[in-house]
């Protein structure tokens, strides 16, 4: 199941390049992520690393 990024963003930039899917990109307002390519980072990390480095917690 994909992961997915709230409003509570503030586009700090970390989630985009620690994602091996390449799966994070800017959307109208914050970043989003494509659930076509988000394997929540399965077969490359323990954890998701969005939400590891998300500094305010907001891909629950």
């Amino acid at each position: 199941m994909a992961l997915m990024i709230t409003d509570e963003c503030i586009n700090c930039d970390v989630c985009e390049p620690a994602c091996p899917n390449q799966a994070i990109s800017m959307g109208a307002e914050f970043y989003q992520i494509d659930p076509a390519r988000c394997t929540e980072c399965v077969g490359h990390f323990d954890e998701p690393q969005c939400v590891t480095l998300c500094p305010v917690a907001c891909i629950p």
